[in-house]
Order: C-alpha cells, then sequence, then structure tokens
C-alpha cells in the first residue's frame, strides 16, 4: 500500500509541476522560465532575486506560487513517510500477508525489491515527462483545459526585465486599496517614482501612451516599464 502511494504521489508531483508551469506561462512568462519556476517553488529551492521580481511582482503569479510552494511540502512529506514505511520489513510482513508469499521471496529481500520499484518508477516518471511528444501532448491538454475552465486570467504581453539596474517591463491592476485609484496620471505620482505608464487595460480596450490626465479607474491594468522594485510597491498585497 505504501509503494502504491508513493508511486501515485510522485505521479501527481509531475503533473502538479507541469500544470504549475502552464499557467505560470499564461500570466506572460516565457515557457522554459515557467518550468523552472514552476520546480523551484514545488521543490522549495528558491530562484535569484531578478527571477522572485517576476513572481513577487503579479498577483496572479504570487498565487500560483504559494498553491505550488503547499502542495510541494505536502508531497515531499508523503513521499518521505511513504518511502520509508516500503522499507520496513515488520509493515511488509503484516500487510503483504498474501498465502504463500514467504516461500517465494523472503520478507527481507522484499525491501529491496520495493525499492527497485521505487527506482524504476522514479526514472520511467521523469523519462515519459522528459519525452518531447508526450510532454507537449499532455502539455497542449492540460493548458486547452485550464483555459476553457478560465482557471487563469491570461495576460497579452510578456513581462520583461531588463539586466541593467533592476528595469523592466511589468502590470499593475489597480483594486480596491490601490493607492493610484481614481488618481490622475499626473496626481498618481508614478512618474516621480521613475514608473513610466506605456499603456492602460480598460475593458478589453487599450489606451497607448495615456496622457496626464488619465484617471486610474477600478480593475484598470496599467503597462508599466521602470524600476520593478517601485512597480512593486503599487501592486495590491492580497
Amino acid at each position: 500500500m505504501n509503494l502504491l502511494l508513493f508511486i501515485f504521489t510522485l505521479l501527481v508531483s509531475f503533473i502538479a509541476v507541469r500544470i504549475g508551469a502552464i499557467v505560470f506561462e499564461l500570466t506572460g512568462l516565457e515557457w522554459s522560465l515557467a518550468k523552472f519556476q514552476a520546480l523551484s517553488c514545488f521543490t522549495g529551492t528558491g530562484f535569484t532575486t531578478k527571477e522572485a521580481e517576476l513572481i513577487t511582482g503579479n498577483t496572479q503569479r504570487r498565487r500560483i506560487a504559494s498553491v505550488l510552494i503547499i502542495l510541494g511540502h505536502a508531497g515531499f512529506v508523503t513521499l518521505i513517510a511513504t518511502f520509508a514505511n516500503s522499507l520496513r520489513t515488520d509493515v511488509l510482513g503484516s500487510r503483504l500477508a498474501v498465502p504463500f508469499l514467504h516461500l517465494l521471496i523472503a520478507p527481507q529481500v522484499l525491501p529491496w525489491i520495493n525499492l527497485a520499484i521505487i527506482i524504476l518508477a522514479s526514472f520511467l516518471f521523469y523519462r515519459i515527462f522528459s519525452i518531447s511528444r508526450f510532454a507537449n501532448k499532455l502539455t497542449n491538454v492540460l493548458r486547452r483545459r485550464i483555459i476553457k475552465q478560465d482557471i487563469i486570467k491570461r495576460v497579452s504581453f510578456e513581462e520583461l526585465v531588463v539586466a541593467t539596474g533592476g528595469y523592466g517591463i511589468s502590470q499593475i491592476e489597480i483594486c480596491n486599496d490601490s493607492p493610484i485609484l481614481n488618481k490622475t496620471l499626473i496626481e498618481s505620482g508614478l512618474r516621480q517614482a521613475d514608473i513610466l505608464v506605456l499603456a492602460v487595460e480598460r475593458n478589453e480596450e487599450i489606451i497607448p501612451n495615456p496622457s496626464t490626465s488619465t484617471r486610474f479607474l477600478l480593475k484598470d491594468k496599467l503597462i508599466c516599464f521602470g524600476k520593478l522594485g517601485n512597480i512593486r510597491k503599487q501592486v495590491c498585497i492580497e
């Protein structure tokens, strides 16, 4: 039972990372970066400061990262517990009381058989999820399901980080507690914070290069260029 639970948890972990990569991509991240971010969050290995800005500066990505971190911790604990129990001879002897099994396989050999099965299953899952044809087909199926169910809100641009000085392009969504809600561009103080508003997305309409009199309304999305640290201060924390 512990062996089957280990294999099932391992399979779910691979699928969870793949789904995490897909939803990260739908928020505007490049695919290879989305896969790395999903794996980093799920395994708790972390990422560099510049890459962390891509997650912390976006509301949707923070939610996705939080879910992946929680699932990763739960999965890791389950894998460790089931792995340890799979190698215990006392547990195996009591739970695998199959008639005549003790005549075919000595109890002390069963842990080694389980270990071999675990190693083989881990290798097979890794190979299966690494094979381009299968991985691409699975990714496309999951992506269509996620888009159809409207699980994640897609973005129409890719976030760009400029290597020098921490500048980049990012998005601000105006919410109820936003400091710039119902303020005009000149009143918002964004320019003084070294933030240039490139466009405003409002009800699926794009207002490019907004004038200083443009007033920011609830649910507006501002596509901005500037210091990512300053842009993050304008993002609503949920």
